[in-house]
């Protein structure tokens, strides 16, 4: 995550709603699919370096496979995966500029990645992803769309915990044939007991890469880089993985 997605209220005074407004259920067939892209690494893969982690809910499921360190520019999304995972490692840091000073068997960055926006953002993550990978290990990559297969959409969703609940609708409209990025509009509201319902609207721009630029600043990282597409059963298209081998 950078600086300024960190600031969108969703991943901040709205950070707790989290858990409802994207539950961890949700995740389990894509990080089981991810497990498997992570495992593809030449040596023995035992942990993980999560970039971008926010409430944790990947991880909830990949650290019944890896031991996983979680890492996160915001604050209060940390608290919420330390509530979830309290026995996996966190660490504030943005994915640009983060160095822990120790390297580990894969790197794994999910849909944080969307929050790259130029392209000195995607050269700073691959480099972050390189400088934290073991010679043979890998880092995974899941931008929700590229350039070449972005199509607009609405999406909505949204859980209950008791009496406290929450739902959201998302629109990214077409941002027009040369953009670099997208704007998506989301909706959330927020109910619970003893206060009135909330409606809450903001604006996230995320980033419009190609396969070729994701391709090439891996490459230009160190990583031998190249593309999976997602086997998955969800009602959407299958988003493209973008995997760097470090070299042994």
């Amino acid at each position: 995550m950078t600086d300024k997605a960190a600031a969108y209220r969703l991943y901040d005074d709205l950070a707790d709603w989290w858990p409802l407004i994207s539950p961890p259920d949700e995740y389990a067939d894509e990080a089981a699919f991810t497990a498997t892209v992570l495992e593809s690494a030449t040596t023995p893969v035992h942990d993980v370096l999560e970039l971008g982690c926010g409430g944790g809910h990947n991880a909830v499921h990949l650290k019944r496979r890896f031991t996983m360190t979680l890492t996160d520019l915001s604050q209060r999304m940390l608290e919420v995966s330390r509530r979830l995972n309290p026995e996996c490692e966190h660490r504030r840091g943005d994915m640009r500029t983060l160095r822990l000073g120790r390297a580990f068997d894969a790197v794994f960055v999910h849909d944080a990645a969307d929050y790259l926006v130029t392209e000195s953002d995607l050269v700073h993550a691959a480099e972050t992803a390189f400088d934290h990978c073991r010679p043979g290990g890998v880092a995974v990559f899941i931008p929700d769309h590229t350039r070449e297969n972005f199509v607009p959409f609405t999406e909505h969703g949204g859980s209950d915990d008791g009496d406290r609940g929450a739902r959201y609708l998302a629109w990214t409209p077409d941002p027009g044939p040369a953009a670099s990025s997208v704007m998506t509009e989301y909706v959330f509201v927020l109910r619970q007991p003893g206060t009135p319902t909330r409606v809450v609207h903001e604006t996230h721009e995320t980033g419009l890469f190609s396969r070729a630029e994701w391709l090439g600043r891996l490459g230009d990282a160190g990583f031998d880089p190249y593309v999976l597409t997602e086997q998955t059963d969800e009602d959407r298209s299958p988003r493209l993985l973008f995997v760097g081998r470090r070299p042994a």
